[in-house]
Parts: structure tokens; sequence; C-alpha cells
């Protein structure tokens, strides 16, 4: 298959995925309705409509607060500038997206915002001062593979919905749980399958954006080995992010598939014992292995130890 029938696949799939969570927010709704009533699903309805209205026309600003990204000139970043000008113009992209840098120490960086018009490159300072040339290209080529791809758009809003199903679901347990909104007369039964829908649904929905970010993290190693016909450069920079054991600051679960790597610890514990069934990422050594076999090259290092 190849890079073009991969992105038109995505494409399929990403109305695929929007579509699912609307069928999240519906069972929303139903339990909603089962547990309060009309009244409340309508005031619940409201808030949701209006927050994602919101979200869709401003998802990139919000996620920059998120983040801390902020935006930078070229005399103050220039290496960063000129190799998001660079890998644009190896894209194909009309124009260059925004330039915007995170002060963090752990090294990470994502790209984020609606249309490629619109949309913006992130990278922490840990990324800034840990990669040497060669490897920051590879990695900002990566985030301008999101661009190209059109993932940019689907992937901000992910984090967005994401933020509003559990919004939406922490008003109406809250509600359920101080008694203010429970419907007098109800079926207890059908009460408690709203309530049991309603833990389920941020469950759900991270189940969705999971799904969502690692198809897209292979297709965008493959753009960045593309863009700079350098696949070995991504694959030592990815070795990077591997042994780095900084956390981010300001991570959480809504934001964590942006990234190029997942900012979440998830290296130990419950959440290691289950084999990466909550991981927002396909593993490092994967997509080290991935590029190696692309590139026809290894690691001077093992990607698996």
């Amino acid at each position: 298959m190849t890079l073009e029938e991969q992105v038109r696949s995505n494409r399929i799939r990403s109305a695929m995925l929007l579509l699912s969570f609307g069928l999240v927010f519906v069972a929303i709704g139903a339990a909603v309705q089962a547990v309060y009533g009309g009244a409340w699903l309508i005031i619940i309805a409201t808030i949701a409509f209006v927050y994602a209205l919101i979200s869709w026309f401003a998802n990139g600003k919000m996620i920059a607060s998120w983040t801390g990204a902020r935006p930078v000139a070229k005399d103050e970043y220039p290496e960063l500038v000129r190799a998001v000008e660079n890998a644009s113009i190896g894209a194909g992209l009309a124009q260059a997206p925004q330039v915007r840098v995170v002060d963090d120490p752990s090294p990470n960086a994502f790209a984020a915002g609606g249309s490629p018009k619109s949309a913006y490159i992130a990278a922490t300072s840990g990324l800034l001062g840990m990669m040497d040339k060669r490897e920051l290209e590879a990695v900002v080529a990566h985030e301008v593979g999101h661009v190209r791809n059109r993932d940019v758009r689907l992937m901000s809003l992910t984090a967005v919905l994401v933020g509003v199903v559990a919004l939406v679901a922490d008003i109406a347990l809250r509600l359920a749980f101080f008694g203010g909104g429970r419907r007098r007369g109800g079926n207890p039964i059908l009460m408690i399958i709203g309530i049991v829908m309603l833990v389920l649904a941020p469950i759900a929905a991270f189940g969705i954006q999971m799904s969502l970010s690692r198809r897209r993290e292979y297709l965008a190693d493959e753009s960045s080995a593309e863009i700079t016909g350098d696949p070995e450069g991504l694959a030592l920079a990815l070795w990077k992010l591997k042994v780095d054991t900084t956390e981010l600051r300001h991570a959480n679960r809504a934001t964590a598939h942006l990234y190029i790597e997942t900012p979440l610890n998830n290296t130990s514990g419950a959440r290691s014992a289950l084999s990466g069934l909550f991981d927002t990422h396909p593993s490092l050594d994967s997509r080290i292995e991935s590029l190696e076999k692309m590139g026809g090259f290894q690691l001077p290092v093992p990607a698996a130890q």
C-alpha cells in the first residue's frame, strides 16, 4: 500500500472514528435520560453542544493553552523555524505551519490546529536541547507529516472531544452521587444502567483516541522518512526519546495522543502489566524497527534491550 493510499484509508477511518464519538454522545444522552429525565438531558446536551462548537473553531488555541505552547520568532529559535520551513517545502505545503515552543525539560513535540493554514508545530525546550540538527529535522518532518496528511484537525478535535465526554460524564455522575438530579419515580434498573454507561463513556472515548493515534504515528513516521529521505535520522531521534525518562510537566490523557512520544508514564505498575493496553502510541521499539526495515539499516545500539 502506497503512502497516498494509506492517507486515503486513514481519512475513511477518521469518518468512522467521528461516528464512534457520535455514538458515545448518544449513549451519554440515553444514560442522562434514564437517570434524570428530559429536563436535565436538555441542559447537559446544551452544555456539551456549546463546548463542542467552541472547540471546533478554537481547538488549536485550547490545546496551546493546555500544553503551554507559545509562539516564537525565527531569531529566537532559528534552527527549529528553519527545520519547519524546510520540511514544509519538502512536504509540498502551501505555507509553513506556525512554530511554538513549550518550556519543559522533557523532550517531545506535537502538531495541532485546524486546517494546514492554521496548524502549528510545537517542540519542547527539552527536545531542542537533546536533538542534533539531523534528528531535529526528522522529528519536525514527522509533525509536518501530520499536517500534510490532514491529521491535525482530527487529532486536535479528538483531544477536545475526549475532554467533552469526560466533562459531561463527570457533571452527570456528580449529580447522581449528590442526588441533585435523579428523577423521581424512575425505573431503578434503567437508572443503574444509565450510571454504568456514564462511567464507561470516558473509557470508550479513550479507546477511540488510542485507535486514532496508534495508526497515525506509523504513517507520520513514513512521511518523515519520505520528506527528509532519512529514516535513520528519525530512528535515532526515537531512540533518544526512548532512553530519556524525564516526565512532561503538563501531560494529560486528553492531549497525550498528539505527541510524537506518549508523555504519560507507562513503564511500571499496573499499566505495564496490561502490556500497553492503555498506551496512546505504538511502542518506540516497534516504530524504530519499522524505520530500520524501511531504510535497510540497523542502529548501532539495539532498539530493544
